[in-house]
């Protein structure tokens, strides 16, 4: 599979640490320690996981090298949908007037975007499609609740877009080796480390413990699991991405696999913790800076529990 064409957007409010003082009491020092954020990105009122959606694809068109009306699966990939009937895949099928299309949601919480991949990836063997895009949104100031001391204030909101291909259409298209995924309800605190029932105090992390053990475990064990199946070392990776969740995982992960800084690439500082499109954004905000040779790995852990991994060479 290769990469045609990506696509960002970002809302332009960011909301400071200091904003969180008098709603939950924490500092702006302890929230920057204890997580890495300083602002976050907030939607506007009237935006949404589908407009934020359409403009992520907007911003990928120009660099699309075929008519978006040749796509022929759409997956919405998140955890906050702003309707849960016509998701963001039949929102951009019918802006677009992609007739021919398969257009589905799929959620398995921050994995989302990785198991998306992965579904385009069986598709693309079925013979049942050829090009794919995947929307991965999330909206999480639609669902939290500023005023929890325990994730309140982690949360960022922002879209990505990813144009995919079965076979190769423009030269020096990103191929995307590999992918892996799994499911983990089974370990742990397991569907009780993060929750998001819009009724009963929207989106919460009340294991945040045991969500940092587990990150810290499984993120850099799939990335090491695809090296190593592909034939690769550390030596041969360029850059790791991680799911955004917290700069203290990232560090964990380095010193357990001693990258240097330099080869992390991450936003959460500025964005927060933006989702299920946190790596794929990550990897969509620095496309200029890739070469061609360069091997990049994302690797991500969400709630549920589930985790992934991804292996891209420029």
């Amino acid at each position: 599979m290769f990469i045609n064409a990506t696509g960002y957007y970002v809302p332009e409010e960011r909301v400071h640490n200091q904003h969180f003082l008098n709603l939950n009491g924490l500092t702006s020092e302890w929230i920057e320690q204890r997580t890495g954020i300083i602002t976050r990105s907030k939607a506007k009122d009237e935006e949404n996981i589908n407009t934020m959606g359409l403009k992520a694809i907007n911003n990928a068109l120009s660099k699309l090298p075929y008519d978006i009306k040749e796509v022929d699966l759409i997956i919405s990939a998140s955890y906050s949908p702003f309707d849960t009937v016509a998701t963001a895949a039949h929102v951009a099928q019918r802006e677009y007037g992609i007739e021919k299309t398969k257009a589905l949601y799929l959620s398995s919480a921050c994995s989302s975007f990785v198991n998306a991949l992965e579904v385009v990836e069986g598709y693309f063997a079925m013979g049942k499609a050829t090009k794919a895009l995947i929307i991965s949104a999330d909206k999480n100031s639609a669902y939290y609740n500023e005023t929890d001391p325990k994730s309140g204030h982690l949360w960022g909101d922002a879209a990505a877009a990813f144009f995919i291909s079965k076979d190769k259409m423009a030269d020096n298209e990103p191929e995307i080796v590999d992918i892996f995924t799994e499911g983990l309800g089974h370990i742990s605190k397991g569907p009780e480390g993060v929750q998001l029932r819009p009724i009963h105090g929207g989106i919460r992390m009340p294991e945040g413990k045991d969500v940092f053990i587990q990150a810290c475990t499984y993120m850099p064990k799939n990335a090491l699991y695809l090296l190593e199946k592909n034939g690769y070392t550390l030596d041969n990776l360029s850059y790791l991405i991680g799911h955004q969740a917290n700069m203290r995982i990232m560090a964990n992960i380095a010193k357990q696999l001693n990258l240097e800084d330099e080869r992390i690439l991450h936003n959460i500082k500025e964005l927060g913790n933006t989702g299920s499109v946190s790596s794929a954004l990550v990897y969509a905000q620095n496309t200029e800076k890739y070469k061609s040779g360069d091997l990049i790995c994302l690797t991500v852990f969400g709630g549920g529990y589930s985790a992934g991994a991804c292996l891209i060479k420029c």
